[in-house]
């Protein structure tokens, strides 16, 4: 019972923090649907059996059965994750990247934020989001636009902090919204 309420306890504070983030990012109504998969069973049992505190209960699904049903579950229904924005090229006929629409890059700019924070606890500084996307960038399948974006964002914060980067990302979501989605892949 206690790993139940450890993870409980875990997610919904990554959650909260994430709202906080969407708040200050201009995108609340996303902020408060995030990630509310991770309560279904599907997910959330998973989670129990696998919590250890400081990193995903997917990786340890992983490790022990060489893939995450929890993980596919929650990047299918997810839209702020990249990985849920794959498909099969009607050139290629391979699964293939496609470009995020902004506002899910904004949400996993502030997802990616707030799980940092989450895990490292007291370790982490505004760098700590930029170095965890930078050690798998090589080997993620993301599209070069999207992966530029959400780099460029993590940068900014780790050389200019929170106050300016959300202030840079609320006058970019303010102008999609005037100005319509320029992916509208949504």
């Amino acid at each position: 019972m206690k790993k139940a309420w450890m993870h409980f306890k875990t997610i919904t504070n990554h959650r909260h923090k994430v709202i906080e983030h969407c708040f200050r990012a201009g995108i609340p109504f996303q902020g408060l649907l995030h990630d509310l998969s991770k309560y279904s069973p599907s997910e959330f049992i998973v989670g129990i059996k696998f919590f250890q505190g400081n990193r995903s209960p997917n990786e340890g699904e992983r490790e022990a059965y060489g893939y995450s049903k929890a993980w596919m579950h929650h990047k299918g229904r997810n839209k702020h994750h990249y990985e849920y924005w794959t498909d099969y090229s009607p050139v290629t006929r391979v699964v293939s990247p496609v470009r995020m629409p902004f506002k899910y890059v904004v949400e996993m700019f502030c997802d990616r934020v707030a799980a940092s924070k989450i895990y490292m606890k007291d370790k982490y500084t505004d760098r700590s989001p930029l170095e965890y996307f930078l050690k798998s960038k090589d080997r993620r399948v993301i599209h070069p636009e999207t992966s530029r974006e959400i780099e460029n964002l993590l940068t900014m914060l780790a050389e200019r902090g929170e106050d300016y980067t959300f202030k840079y990302i609320r006058k970019l979501v303010k102008n999609y919204r005037n100005n319509g989605e320029s992916n509208n892949n949504d």
